[in-house]
This record gives C-alpha cells, structure tokens and sequence, in this order.
C-alpha cells in the first residue's frame, strides 16, 4: 500500500523511536508543519544526497523515516520551533516538486521490526549506550530498560555514534536489527583501533 506524504530532505538521518529539533523559517515548511498540525499528519525526513536544506528543491535518499509533531513553540528569534519523533521507515517510489517548491513523494511503507531481546554478545554496546547517555545526559535517560531491545539499541546507537551521514543512511536501510548490530560492533571496533593509533 503506498502513501503521498510530503518530504523534508535535511543533512541528518532520523531513526525509528529518535526524537529530532527543528527549526522552521521557508515558507514552504512552514506551509507543510501548518498542514500537519492541522490534520495530525506527518511528514518524511530524508537524508540530502546532493543539493541543499535552504533553496531549490534537494535530491534525496530513498529511505527515510516518517516524523511526526510531538512539539512546537515560538522561539526568541520569531522562529517556529518543532520537535519531531521518528515512526515507520519508507521507501520513495516517485518524488515531484509542488507549486510551493515542497517536495512530495509516493512511498511505501517498510515493515517495522518485531522487538528483539538483545543477544549477550552486544551488552557491551548497551553499557556504551547507557554510559553515554548519563555522561552527556541525553533525552533517553528515562528510556534505558528499553536498550534491552535490540531494535531500538541499534537505532539510538546509530543515531547518537558520531558516524558520517552516509554510514548512518547505510544502518539505517538495514532491515534486520542483529545485522545492524553486527555493524555496529564492527564500526565501535573500528574507531577503538584508529584511536589506539593516533
């Protein structure tokens, strides 16, 4: 089953469960979050794979992640404010610019993935998590029993890893979470070794 759903193409990835700020200024954005709030619709965030935010129309990712408004406010410089949190992951079938230069996209809907104990061979990628989140006291502390499940670990892993976007875009298309986990494991790996040696 496919949907017509507006898009927001922007220079990061968002994953399942994330929660991302946004702040909102062109006109067809905020034309978009207008329609949103109004009909308690979302929008898909994808990840820009050449072009810009600002401007003319980006060419994007054919993956990305459906987001709703969770928040908005006004901000001291005039500008509108939302938070969004990240749903069901989709595909783009067609894209099309609108009259209003937003971008629109027919897409289909990903399966989301049944929760999953985490295996013992990744609990020290929880501890990191769990770490990690404390130190910087990120938004997920009241959320860290729920680093038990795989699915969501690998997303908020994938997510708060400072990884290069394209990396990032890569986890993302993964459909399966042990498999996600396995890169992770490899990538955390990776960088140990590289700061050993520099």
């Amino acid at each position: 089953m496919t949907q017509r759903i507006p898009l927001f193409p922007l220079n990061t990835v968002l994953f399942p469960g994330g929660c991302l700020p946004l702040r909102i200024f062109e006109a067809r954005y905020l034309d978009m979050v207008s329609q949103c709030l109004r009909t308690d619709q979302g929008f898909g965030v994808c990840l820009i794979r050449k072009g810009s935010e600002v401007g003319g129309a980006a060419q994007c990712f054919e993956t990305g992640t459906y987001a709703r408004i969770v928040d908005w406010n006004q901000q001291a410089d005039g500008l509108l404010g939302i938070k969004v949190s990240g749903e069901q992951r989709f595909r783009i079938i067609h894209s099309a610019i609108s009259a209003n230069k937003l971008l629109e996209a027919e897409i289909e809907w990903l399966q989301d993935e049944a929760p999953l104990d985490l295996p013992d061979d990744f609990q020290p990628l929880r501890e990191m998590f769990i770490q990690l989140v404390q130190q910087l006291r990120l938004p997920y502390q009241d959320e860290l029993e729920k680093s038990a499940d795989a699915v969501w670990l690998g997303h908020r892993l994938a997510e708060l890893l400072p990884f290069e976007l394209e990396i990032k875009q890569a986890l993302l298309e993964l459909p399966d979470s042990i498999e996600r986990m396995q890169h992770l494991q490899t990538l955390v790996n990776e960088t140990d070794k590289f700061n050993q040696y520099h």
